[in-house]
């Protein structure tokens, strides 16, 4: 049916670019950030418009005299159609006005021929076929992303190019990133150290079960979306949405999660005071651009395909893995085998590495710890001890363990091994451990196990007393 149809084009739109050009050299200014010579159907025309970007770029004039003579030292005027061409281009629009309208139209015939050859490749890929049909899906999607954002699969660049790119700050996603360089974690003594969450990074946070690395992990997520405005995706692999709610609801209102849940039944258990607290905390959090996905059973494709649809959408900054040991390999590797597991972690880094890459985006992973810790004396936490794979330091550009004594003291033993200091209940060390871009070291922070928050202290052994109990 459509093999006898040419595909879409409009040559008389590319003419009136060109010729567009040749009336106002200005309106190049206009039309270089989104209009490619490829873009042009007709093979001289983009011979054309090839050429006035290349004096674009060496800020040379461009007019009929100076075009003729870059078609000429390329070998094209003559199979262009010589000055004549050149002259019927200036006369074939009567105005430059309209330039941009007749870019888009070359634009939008381009992109139709791209989707075309688009569902040639998607094709091509179905007839294939292969064992795995998520990762048919995951190329397919891969060809259509590409095709939506304009990207194709990265090659050299020159690094002149790359630093006038970043100079210029070009484009919808580039001045984004400039408003938001980085992610701040909320915490000062943190944010010092880091220097923030880095765009292309992968931050590891590491913890045995129970010591709030998921409550960390949100407490940056709500200072990320609320304090910078940043959009973040929250993938809870282990949680569900309601059950995040509640602790971001919980630390935002000050009010103790259990009585939270309790006054969502029954109202009673909260004080008026409480209520008003929390409906003002629930206007707060229903305006940030919080993302939640709590789909219990996910692979490293879901993550990576959910995540690329929802940037294209709003624009992500952060991407949240709670946490990676609960991520599936699609089922295509056999669980039973401890060393087939190792690979399947290394396989998942890889993953969240890339997607970091990919998205430019700093990604944060939570991830368990091995039980080697609990054997050792004192429990404090080392690289080793990442559960099932070594790759995850290798991928990692920061890796943080939350380190918190109490967990292994009660107050009662404490005061028996160290009498002359003071219990630290809530005391949550965070080890940096690895850190690609700087320096490693331990910030304190403080845990209010009520509301699943972390604080900033002040500095260290200082106890802000609005949020310690009293001793």
């Amino acid at each position: 049916m459509y093999q006898d149809r040419l595909p879409p084009h409009d040559v008389e739109a590319e003419e009136a670019v060109l010729g567009s050009l040749l009336l106002d050299e200005e309106v190049v200014f206009k039309l270089a950030s989104f209009l490619r010579p490829q873009d042009f159907f007709r093979e001289k025309n983009r011979w054309a418009f090839e050429a006035c970007l290349a004096l674009y770029d060496r800020r040379e004039p461009i007019n009929q005299i100076t075009l003729a003579h870059e078609l000429a030292t390329a070998d094209h005027l003559e199979d262009l159609g010589g000055h004549a061409y050149l002259s019927y281009l200036v006369t074939a629009v009567p105005t430059s006005v309209f330039a941009e309208q007749y870019a888009q139209i070359v634009h939008r015939t381009a992109t139709l021929r791209r989707l075309i050859d688009a569902a040639g490749q998607i094709a091509a890929l179905g007839y294939e076929g292969g064992p795995d049909a998520d990762a048919v899906l995951d190329k397919a999607e891969d060809i259509l992303f590409h095709l939506r954002t304009g990207r194709s699969p990265q090659d050299f660049e020159h690094i002149r190019e790359v630093i006038d790119r970043y100079l210029r700050g070009e484009g919808a996603e580039e001045n984004r990133e400039a408003r938001i360089p980085r992610i701040l974690t909320g915490f000062e003594r943190l944010d010092r150290v880091l220097g923030g969450l880095h765009r292309s990074d992968l931050v590891i946070i590491a913890a045995r079960p129970g010591l709030g690395k998921t409550s960390l992990a949100l407490n940056m997520a709500y200072h990320a979306a609320v304090k910078q405005r940043a959009h973040v995706a929250i993938f809870s692999v282990e949680m569900a949405k309601d059950q995040l709610v509640e602790r971001l609801l919980s630390g935002e209102a000050g009010v103790d999660v259990q009585r939270l849940r309790l006054g969502h039944i029954d109202p009673k258990y909260l004080t008026q005071e409480e209520e008003v607290r929390i409906i003002e905390s629930t206007g707060i959090l229903s305006d940030a651009p919080i993302y939640i996905d709590d789909t219990p059973i996910i692979s490293a494709l879901e993550i990576r395909s959910k995540a690329r649809r929802l940037h294209y959408d709003v624009g992500l900054d952060m991407v949240i893995v709670d946490y990676m040991q609960l991520i599936t390999d699609g089922g295509s590797s056999d669980y039973r085998s401890q060393q087939n597991r190792v690979q399947q972690m290394a396989e998942i880094s890889r993953a969240l590495k890339g997607l970091a890459r990919e998205l430019h985006v700093p990604v944060l992973a939570l991830s368990q710890l091995s039980r080697a810790v609990e054997a050792r004396h004192p429990h404090i936490p080392q690289l080793a001890d990442l559960r099932d794979s070594g790759s995850i330091e290798q991928d990692a550009d920061v890796v943080a363990f939350i380190y918190r004594e109490d967990a292994y003291f009660t107050k009662e033993a404490w005061e028996q091994h160290y009498p002359t200091r003071r219990y630290p209940e809530g005391i949550a060390k965070i080890i940096i451990a690895k850190h690609r871009n700087g320096p490693t070291g331990d910030v304190d922070l403080y845990f209010q196990k009520k509301t699943a928050r972390f604080y900033d202290l002040a500095a260290p052994g200082v106890q802000p007393p609005e949020v310690f109990p009293p001793a």
